[in-house]
This record gives C-alpha cells, structure tokens and sequence, in this order.
C-alpha cells in the first residue's frame, strides 16, 4: 500500500489543476493473455456497479442511463479485446484516475 501512496499527487501546474489528485492505476506491459483479464475485470467492476445502482432504483430515467451506460461499457471491452488480439504479444497499458 506504501507504493501506491507514493503514486499519488497533488498537481499544481496551474490554477485549473489545483487540487487534483492523480493516481497511475494502471502502468506496465503485460502480455496479451494478461491485458485482456486485466480490462475484462476492470470493464466488470463498473458494469457490475451500475447492474447495483439498477436494482436499488425505481427511478426509469435513472434505470435507462445506466442499461444505456452497461451496453456502451460492454462494446467499448469488446472493442478494446479486439484491438489486444490484433497486436503484438506484448502491450503496454496505461490508466490514470484524477480525482478534483
């Protein structure tokens, strides 16, 4: 856990940046195989948050954003598995969450 706390940061470039944390979530080259479970997982954490969010809601506008977001998220992985099996064995992933 100290690692990723070292992987933290507080961006001050300029005035817009101000406050922003930012984590490398993700950084290294990873073999296909490894790439795709990888993005597989992380595509299923956040499709399986919305399908929580759809159960414990009964407002359908709410309902219908978040099926609409689950079908985008699950096109994007299909697209994202495509485009890992038709590079090179090894790819280098990189993912960035910045929090302001």
């Amino acid at each position: 856990m100290l690692s990723m706390a070292n992987k933290l940061s507080h961006s001050d470039k300029d005035s817009k940046n101000e406050g922003t944390m930012k984590l490398d979530l993700i950084k290294g080259n990873f073999p296909q195989h490894e790439a795709i479970e990888l993005l597989s997982q992380l595509f299923e954490v956040k499709i399986k948050f919305h399908e929580n969010k759809i159960d414990k809601s009964q407002n359908e506008e709410d309902i219908k954003m978040r099926e609409q977001r689950i079908k985008q998220l699950q096109n994007s992985l299909d697209q994202i598995k495509k485009t890992v099996l038709s590079n090179s064995d090894k790819l280098r992933i990189e993912s960035v969450i910045s929090v302001n």
